[in-house]
């Protein structure tokens, strides 16, 4: 059997690979790739390896930073992170949330300093697995990934 690409390859930029099918177009979102010209393609629901089913994503001439991709690992934390430059991989990354999260995603205390002052978060990553936890520096609240909103 002649095995071909689903997805056509990249000369320059990222691909976001192994999302789950579920969390591809929150990536999408989080990452504003609605309001870029640069040429994107997504693909879901594709066969995969590793995991049943997944989701991909490639942006032409884009490369993001470790804020940004610290927010793709809180919603996708086993995607990896492909560099492409002249249609080669330069760099690969398998994501993973850093200790300290800063800056990148709201409090869901309504109580909380941070949504009543100027005040930038800051979050202790409690539990890196499946189920993110998260520690709000000021108030000392835990949330899951679910119930934070990412700025």
């Amino acid at each position: 059997m002649e095995k071909k690409l689903i997805v056509a390859a990249l000369c320059n930029g990222t691909v976001i690979d192994h999302i789950p099918p579920e969390k591809l177009f929150k990536v999408i979102s989080i990452l504003h790739l609605e309001n870029v010209s640069n040429l994107i393609t997504i693909g879901n629901n594709l066969e995969s390896t590793k995991i049943p089913k997944k989701g991909i994503v490639k942006i032409s001439d884009r490369f993001f930073e470790e804020a940004e991709t610290n927010k793709i690992a809180l919603i996708a934390p086993n995607a990896n992170i492909s560099i492409i430059k002249n249609f080669v991989v330069v760099e690969k990354r398998v994501l993973t949330l850093p200790n300290e999260i800063k800056d990148i995603i709201h409090c869901a205390n309504p109580n909380c300093i941070t949504n009543n002052q100027p005040v930038s978060t800051k979050f202790k990553v409690c539990n890196a697995e499946e189920e993110v936890v998260v520690k709000c520096h000021y108030c000392e609240r835990e949330f899951t990934r679910d119930e934070v909103k990412i700025k």
